[in-house]
């Protein structure tokens, strides 16, 4: 099983960005919550955000609610996450993850998001 995220990069504050993670063929996506997180140097993982496997309840962490939006496309086992008005803070290697009960069932290797003031 693979997930490979895309999309991260420089951006300054206050700016937008769309990050992507795609899971590999043979992946059963649509089976899966779905999460991003994020880990900057030196503080412990984030979580970010959830979505449920019908992409019918998606669930946010305090820190960038109300500025992300996490959305899925089964079909194309993809997933997205919107980011806006990014602040220095935000700045952090963002990966996805696959969820089963609770539990990691698959991650993809991140994709840094840097955020500059």
């Amino acid at each position: 099983v693979q997930l490979v995220e895309s999309g991260g990069g420089l951006a300054q504050s206050g700016g937008s960005l769309r990050l992507s993670c795609v899971a590999s063929s043979g992946f059963t996506f649509s089976k899966y919550q779905m999460s991003w997180f994020r880990q900057a140097p030196g503080k412990a993982t984030e979580w970010v955000a959830t979505i449920y496997q019908d992409g019918t309840s998606t669930y946010y962490g305090r820190s960038m609610k109300g500025r992300v939006t996490i959305s899925r496309d089964n079909s194309k086992a993809t997933l997205h996450l919107q980011m806006n008005n990014l602040k220095p803070d935000d700045t952090a290697l963002y990966y996805c993850a696959a969820l089963e009960d609770l539990s990691t069932v698959a991650r993809g290797e991140g994709t840094q998001v840097t955020v500059s003031s």
